[in-house]
């Protein structure tokens, strides 16, 4: 009866995650799950989440235990119907052998660079079928922050997910950097990848970066999906993007990553160190300040997209975090004929809070 049992993993989210912490359990040997359901929080050396069944059905046993740490693809719990007997259960337990990763790790690249006119630009892909989807992070992000979406979105789509320049592992050196660069960057790689027309998801500046490269390139654009994006109202909040820039240390930092996310805990140690270092690279903190004084000073956003989206024949969403202290969730409702979702207890980074409800949204789209 082994075909009626059904295994619970340890999540793979992101290009490098090899394991994870099972921090807690949500449900309990007994219970009846539902595909969806909250049944476990895992944490990685990048971010803690909430695990979401993806499966139905009642739970036998709990293999995991809460505190240690499990490869990927590790045996966590089972889910079978009640006239699987016991002894069954503990077989297929004692049985169960790690589905093979087909990846050397040792040698496999987790991400690739590109040489283009902007500059180097380095990005992260999966393969697929289909017209491919560009994933576009925000003001001092980087494709790390798709960590929870690559892969999803990568079961109906070919993906990308770039660094702009001045992020991540991209070109750092760049003469006033502005909008028209980001844009540069992405028609860019479009054409180094030989990619005729890609959907775009843009998150905060980059939903600001796929708007415009919608408005400037419109025949290189299926449809745009811009979450809790900048260009669509006037106010940001100073605090953070004045913070971000500044911070020089950890004490520094933290209290301003805080604002990304309605669950604050979710501002792990390991963020703040990795955007530490990043910030200390040659040539950010100049980057930095520059961007910010060309998009967004003094509370103010200096570029708006509403209008000109407006008047595209394209299909466009937005999506926002209810809870967003970034940019006010009000500027969701700005592009006459967008649909608009709003997902409650997420904030600014409402794509790693509530990755399953965002990637539903980005897959709807394509």
């Amino acid at each position: 009866m082994s075909d009626l049992i059904t295994p619970i993993l340890m999540p793979k989210w992101g290009l490098s995650m090899r394991e994870g912490t099972l921090a807690a359990w949500h449900v309990e040997e007994g219970t009846e799950i539902k595909p969806g359901d909250e049944i476990m929080d895992v944490e990685t050396d990048k971010i803690a989440n909430v695990v979401e069944a993806a499966d139905g059905g009642l739970l036998r046993r709990c293999v995991g235990i809460a505190g240690e740490i499990y490869p990927v693809q590790a045996l966590l719990g089972v889910l079978a119907p009640a006239s699987v007997s016991d002894s069954e259960i503990d077989a297929y337990i004692g049985a169960f052998e790690m589905p093979v990763i087909e990846e050397d790790e040792d040698e496999a690249p987790t991400h690739e660079i590109a040489e283009l006119g902007v500059g180097r630009i380095r990005y992260a892909s999966r393969d697929g079928d289909g017209t491919p989807v560009i994933l576009i992070h925000g003001f001092g992000g980087d494709s790390d922050n798709w960590l929870f979406n690559i892969d999803a979105i990568a079961a109906d789509a070919p993906v990308y997910a770039l660094d702009l320049p001045g992020h991540g592992g991209s070109v750092k050196s760049i003469d006033n950097p502005g909008l028209g660069t980001m844009v540069e960057a992405v028609i860019q790689l479009m054409d180094h990848l030989l990619i005729d027309k890609a959907h775009l998801v843009g998150h905060s500046m980059g939903g600001l970066v796929s708007g415009q490269t919608a408005i400037d390139h419109g025949g290189r654009v299926a449809s745009l999906t811009l979450i809790c994006s900048a260009g669509l109202g006037n106010e940001i909040n100073s605090d953070y993007i004045d913070g971000f820039v500044s911070a020089a240390n950890r004490k520094e930092l933290k209290p301003t990553l805080k604002h990304l996310f309605a669950d604050q805990s979710l501002v792990s140690r390991s963020m703040v160190d990795d955007l530490l270092k990043y910030k200390r690279l040659d040539g950010v903190q100049a980057f930095l300040d520059t961007l910010r004084g060309n998009l967004f000073s003094d509370g103010k956003q200096a570029v708006g997209i509403a209008d000109g989206l407006s008047s595209l024949d394209l299909p466009i969403q937005v999506v926002w975090g209810e809870a967003d202290a970034v940019i006010p969730n009000s500027h969701a409702a700005a592009i006459t004929g967008a649909k608009v979702t709003v997902v409650a207890d997420a904030g600014h980074m409402v794509m790693m809070e509530n990755a399953s409800r965002v990637n539903e949204l980005i897959k709807e789209q394509l």
